[in-house]
Protein backbone atom coordinates (compact mmCIF):
# COMPACT_ATOMS: atom_id res chain seq x y z
CA UNK A 1 0.00 0.00 0.00
CA UNK A 2 1.44 3.34 -1.12
CA UNK A 3 0.08 6.60 0.22
CA UNK A 4 0.87 9.87 -1.57
CA UNK A 5 0.43 12.89 0.67
CA UNK A 6 1.74 16.39 1.25
CA UNK A 7 5.01 16.47 3.14
CA UNK A 8 5.23 17.76 6.69
CA UNK A 9 7.99 19.12 8.87
CA UNK A 10 8.26 15.73 10.61
CA UNK A 11 9.14 14.10 7.28
CA UNK A 12 12.31 16.14 6.77
CA UNK A 13 14.85 13.65 8.23
CA UNK A 14 13.62 10.87 5.90
CA UNK A 15 13.39 13.32 2.99
CA UNK A 16 16.99 14.38 3.60
CA UNK A 17 18.07 10.73 3.59
CA UNK A 18 16.44 10.25 0.18
CA UNK A 19 18.21 13.36 -1.12
CA UNK A 20 21.54 11.88 -0.04
CA UNK A 21 20.60 8.59 -1.70
CA UNK A 22 19.87 10.47 -4.93
CA UNK A 23 23.25 12.21 -4.75
CA UNK A 24 24.95 8.81 -4.62
CA UNK A 25 22.92 7.63 -7.64
CA UNK A 26 23.85 10.80 -9.54
CA UNK A 27 27.53 10.21 -8.76
CA UNK A 28 27.82 13.27 -6.52
CA UNK A 29 27.66 11.99 -2.93
CA UNK A 30 29.74 14.86 -1.53
CA UNK A 31 27.67 17.61 -3.16
CA UNK A 32 24.79 17.63 -0.64
CA UNK A 33 25.41 20.55 1.72
CA UNK A 34 21.75 21.13 2.53
CA UNK A 35 20.77 20.08 6.06
CA UNK A 36 17.55 19.07 7.77
CA UNK A 37 17.76 22.38 9.65
CA UNK A 38 18.08 24.30 6.36
CA UNK A 39 15.07 22.46 4.99
CA UNK A 40 13.13 23.16 8.18
CA UNK A 41 13.70 26.89 7.78
CA UNK A 42 13.32 26.99 3.97
CA UNK A 43 10.19 24.86 3.84
CA UNK A 44 8.43 25.73 7.08
CA UNK A 45 9.98 28.99 8.26
CA UNK A 46 8.74 32.54 7.97
CA UNK A 47 8.83 32.54 4.14
CA UNK A 48 8.53 28.93 2.91
CA UNK A 49 10.06 28.52 -0.53
CA UNK A 50 9.32 24.88 -1.32
CA UNK A 51 6.68 22.21 -0.84
CA UNK A 52 6.77 18.48 -1.36
CA UNK A 53 4.79 15.30 -1.64
CA UNK A 54 5.88 12.02 -0.12
CA UNK A 55 5.22 8.42 -1.04
CA UNK A 56 4.80 6.43 2.13
CA UNK A 57 4.54 2.73 2.85
CA UNK A 58 4.38 0.85 6.15
CA UNK A 59 8.19 1.10 6.28
CA UNK A 60 8.22 4.89 5.96
CA UNK A 61 8.87 7.43 3.24
CA UNK A 62 10.11 5.79 0.04
CA UNK A 63 9.79 8.70 -2.37
CA UNK A 64 9.48 12.46 -2.62
CA UNK A 65 8.63 15.11 -5.17
CA UNK A 66 9.93 18.53 -4.10
CA UNK A 67 8.73 21.61 -5.99
CA UNK A 68 8.47 25.37 -5.81
CA UNK A 69 6.62 28.12 -7.61
CA UNK A 70 8.52 30.28 -10.06
CA UNK A 71 7.61 32.96 -12.51
CA UNK A 72 8.18 33.20 -16.25
CA UNK A 73 8.20 36.67 -17.76
CA UNK A 74 6.67 35.18 -20.91
CA UNK A 75 4.16 32.76 -19.38
CA UNK A 76 3.50 33.80 -15.79
CA UNK A 77 3.21 31.41 -12.86
CA UNK A 78 5.12 28.17 -13.23
CA UNK A 79 5.78 25.15 -11.06
CA UNK A 80 9.34 23.83 -10.98
CA UNK A 81 9.78 20.20 -9.95
CA UNK A 82 13.20 20.27 -8.32
CA UNK A 83 13.54 16.57 -7.55
CA UNK A 84 11.54 13.40 -7.95
CA UNK A 85 13.19 10.67 -5.89
CA UNK A 86 12.18 7.06 -5.29
CA UNK A 87 14.39 4.85 -3.18
CA UNK A 88 16.47 2.68 -5.52
CA UNK A 89 14.96 -0.70 -4.69
CA UNK A 90 11.44 0.55 -5.49
CA UNK A 91 12.18 2.33 -8.77
CA UNK A 92 10.10 1.22 -11.76
CA UNK A 93 7.24 0.25 -9.43
CA UNK A 94 4.92 3.14 -10.35
CA UNK A 95 5.73 5.29 -7.30
CA UNK A 96 7.51 7.92 -9.40
CA UNK A 97 4.50 8.28 -11.66
CA UNK A 98 2.21 8.62 -8.63
CA UNK A 99 4.40 11.42 -7.26
CA UNK A 100 4.65 13.08 -10.67
CA UNK A 101 0.85 12.93 -10.99
CA UNK A 102 0.47 14.66 -7.61
CA UNK A 103 2.76 17.49 -8.70
CA UNK A 104 1.06 17.83 -12.10
CA UNK A 105 -2.30 18.01 -10.32
CA UNK A 106 -0.90 20.71 -8.04
CA UNK A 107 0.28 22.69 -11.10
CA UNK A 108 -3.23 22.49 -12.51
CA UNK A 109 -4.84 23.47 -9.19
CA UNK A 110 -2.69 26.59 -8.76
CA UNK A 111 -3.21 27.66 -12.37
CA UNK A 112 0.41 27.25 -13.44
CA UNK A 113 1.05 28.14 -17.07
CA UNK A 114 4.11 25.90 -17.19
CA UNK A 115 5.60 22.98 -15.31
CA UNK A 116 9.32 22.45 -15.67
CA UNK A 117 11.95 20.01 -14.44
CA UNK A 118 15.38 18.73 -15.41
CA UNK A 119 16.79 15.30 -16.15
CA UNK A 120 20.40 14.27 -16.48
CA UNK A 121 21.33 13.34 -20.04
CA UNK A 122 22.55 9.88 -18.96
CA UNK A 123 19.43 8.97 -16.94
CA UNK A 124 17.83 6.86 -19.66
CA UNK A 125 15.01 5.38 -17.50
CA UNK A 126 13.85 8.86 -16.48
CA UNK A 127 14.16 10.21 -20.03
CA UNK A 128 12.12 7.27 -21.35
CA UNK A 129 9.42 7.92 -18.72
CA UNK A 130 9.22 11.64 -19.54
CA UNK A 131 9.01 10.92 -23.27
CA UNK A 132 6.31 8.33 -22.65
CA UNK A 133 4.12 10.86 -20.83
CA UNK A 134 4.56 13.40 -23.62
CA UNK A 135 7.04 15.86 -22.09
CA UNK A 136 9.11 18.11 -24.32
CA UNK A 137 12.81 17.52 -23.67
CA UNK A 138 14.78 20.51 -24.88
CA UNK A 139 18.37 20.49 -25.99
CA UNK A 140 18.12 24.19 -26.80
CA UNK A 141 18.42 25.63 -23.27
CA UNK A 142 21.61 25.23 -21.27
CA UNK A 143 21.74 25.34 -17.47
CA UNK A 144 23.85 28.06 -15.88
CA UNK A 145 24.88 27.82 -12.24
CA UNK A 146 26.80 29.73 -9.59
CA UNK A 147 27.74 27.76 -6.48
CA UNK A 148 27.93 29.46 -3.09
CA UNK A 149 31.57 30.50 -3.53
CA UNK A 150 30.92 31.89 -7.00
CA UNK A 151 27.99 33.93 -5.66
CA UNK A 152 30.19 35.41 -2.96
CA UNK A 153 33.05 36.13 -5.37
CA UNK A 154 30.76 37.72 -7.95
CA UNK A 155 28.87 39.76 -5.34
CA UNK A 156 32.18 41.15 -4.07
CA UNK A 157 32.81 42.84 -7.46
Amino acid sequence: MINIRRGTIDDLPQVHDLIKELAVYEKAPDEVTNTVQDMHWDGFGENPIFKFFVAETEEGIVGIALYYIGYSTWKGKMLFLEDLIVTERLRRSGIGKMLFNAVAHEAKEIGAKRMRWQVLDWNEPAIAFYKKIGADISSEWLNCTFDENQIKAYSAN
